[in-house]
């Protein structure tokens, strides 16, 4: 069972993100406030998690977490600011839309930009320690491949739908074959180094 609380009589929110090792789409976070009898023997990191468990742990969050967001940073705030600042940023816009105001932050990481003045903590691997982070990478999991899945019917050659933006072998290859889409996060690796094509 994950652990409740960092610090015990804080309202506490955790924050993670999804989508920042993508080489296409934006990357998402998420902000979420658990009630301290919020018990739920299923939440774990979405990344141990089936799909189908992720979308049913998102219901729950959603109806019953004291309070919830989810930022979004887009590809090309991306390239101007660069990936880390970016995951910062979607944190910030996920905490901007809480209808709750934290006192602790727990935020999946090791590093942070200071949200206010409000006090955090950076936990590496902290979607498996504390409910709230788990909670927050579940959210930000299940939005972000909700809307590469819309990508994917604009731009179907790239696989989306499954890669969810991520460089597999087949999307590099899709890249190389077609081209790069607005979508691509230019200031990235895009193609492997035995793989030549010129973006612009």
């Amino acid at each position: 069972m994950l652990k409740p609380f960092h610090i015990e009589g804080d309202v506490e929110a955790g924050c993670d993100e999804a989508g920042r090792g993508s080489i296409a789409g934006p990357v998402f976070a998420a902000a979420v406030i658990l009630s301290p009898h919020f018990r739920n023997p299923v939440l774990d990191d979405s990344k141990k998690l089936s799909i189908k468990k992720r979308q049913q742990l998102r219901t729950v969050i959603e109806q019953e977490a004291v309070a919830w967001g989810v930022g979004v940073v887009h590809e090309k705030e991306i390239d101007q600011i660069n990936i880390l600042n970016a995951s910062f940023l979607a944190m910030h816009r996920a905490l901007d839309r809480l209808q709750v105001l934290p006192t602790y932050l727990l935020i999946d990481g090791n590093r942070f930009k200071p949200y206010g003045n409000i006090s955090h903590s950076c936990i590496v691997k902290g979607d498996g320690i504390y409910a709230s982070i788990a909670a927050a990478s579940i959210l930000a999991k299940t939005h972000r491949d909700e809307y590469m899945e819309i990508l994917h019917g604009e731009y179907p050659l790239y696989g989306w739908n499954s890669n969810m933006g991520y460089p597999t072998r087949a999307h590099r290859r899709a890249v190389l074959e077609h081209g790069p889409t607005p979508y691509h996060r230019r200031s990235f690796k895009l193609l492997d180094d035995q793989m030549r094509i010129d973006f612009y």
